[in-house]
């Protein structure tokens, strides 16, 4: 229900704009978020927003992400800037309910020179 696009190749410092979008309405959403799970590790949360427009950021993206969502749309987006390697994961949206966790398919981001 959750389709995630945006990832791709991109060098160190470079720039992505990581998207979401739900093919169906879902409601009571609480929260958004961003998770990623590079490979051998446990997939982390990333950022999250919540339905008041609360955000949340990991340290080690806090200043070079932003999150972001168009609640008519009921998408949620994610501008990754000065990207480094240790950013090289597959990339997780999530739309948190009262009743239900959605997770999208993932999207990759590499980042290598």
């Amino acid at each position: 229900q959750l389709q995630a696009s945006g990832g791709g190749l991109v060098q160190p410092g470079g720039s992505l704009r990581l998207s979401c979008a739900a093919s169906g309405y879902i409601f009571s959403i609480n929260a958004r978020a961003w998770y990623r799970q590079a490979p051998g590790k446990q997939r982390e949360l990333v950022a999250s927003i919540t339905n008041g427009g609360s955000t949340y950021y990991a340290a080690s993206v806090k200043g070079r992400f932003t999150i972001s969502r168009d609640i008519t749309k009921n998408a949620v987006f994610m501008q990754v800037n000065s990207l480094k390697p240790e950013d090289t994961a597959v990339y997780y949206c999530n739309v948190q309910t009262m009743t239900a966790n959605y997770w999208g398919q993932g999207t990759q981001v590499t980042v290598s020179s």
